[in-house]
């Protein structure tokens, strides 16, 4: 049945979607990687498709920016198309010059001081949301497998991308131990939870607020090929 959101009928999209956040990103993933390849969505522009990797069916879409956005996509797949993981692709920020270029992330949990969670299910203390763990061993052992070296750490989901004090994150690397920032992976590890689903975030480095080292966007678009390879891996 179609949402207001997603117009496809159920059984059009795999039990596995990985989301970037483009949906350029997404079209990139389904020519490049994807066998039989059907498209499932255009409302909005927010492309979804699904087809084969490896002989196994999986599904990619765009999520859009930011936790409104992913939160109403990653819900109506959860609970109107039986998907039943979804792992996000996307690109963050590093807080740390620990971390490169191009590296390759995956959130143990997501802080924010967004409201999404006592908005959406009354969860008034919730600052950390979680993934799931069994979807995060399954990708470390794939990246093992596919020799891709990976880091694991708290991820800062933030609601604002353009912050007048541009220094909090030196203060929220400190306090939270948070290794870089993106936007949306908080009110994904919460719909998971809320609906008693599987969710995972794998992110690259685009930039660092450290070095100020940035890639650009057509670089982020076509680009981040490790990450994406994980995450295709995971299909069942």
């Amino acid at each position: 049945m179609a949402t207001p959101h997603i117009n496809a009928k159920k059984g059009d999209i795999a039990k596995t979607v990985l989301m970037p956040g483009d949906p350029l990103r997404a079209k990139f993933i389904a020519d490049t990687y994807l066998k039989d390849v059907k498209r499932f969505n255009t409302v909005r522009n927010m492309f979804g498709y699904t087809g084969t990797y490896n002989g196994k069916t999986i599904s990619v879409m765009g999520s859009g920016m930011g936790m409104p956005s992913i939160g109403i996509y990653s819900y109506e797949l959860y609970q109107f198309f039986g998907v039943e993981n979804i792992i996000r692709i996307g690109s963050c920020g590093a807080y740390t010059d620990e971390i490169d270029l191009y590296d390759v992330l995956l959130a143990s949990s997501a802080y924010s001081e967004s409201s999404y969670a006592k908005v959406q299910s009354g969860d008034y203390d919730e600052a950390y949301t979680y993934p799931s763990k069994s979807l995060n061993d399954n990708i470390e052992a794939q990246a093992k497998a596919l020799n891709i070296p990976i880091t694991k750490g708290v991820i800062h989901s933030s609601d604002v991308f353009y912050r007048e004090h541009f220094d909090d994150y030196k203060t929220i690397y400190k306090k939270h131990q948070a290794i870089a920032v993106e936007m949306e992976s908080f009110a994904l590890f919460h719909n998971a939870k809320v609906t008693g689903k599987k969710a995972a975030c794998l992110l690259t480095v685009s930039d660092s607020l450290v070095t100020k080292a940035a890639t650009s966007s057509e670089e982020r678009q076509n680009a981040f090929t490790k990450m994406m390879e994980i995450a295709l891996s995971i299909a069942e």
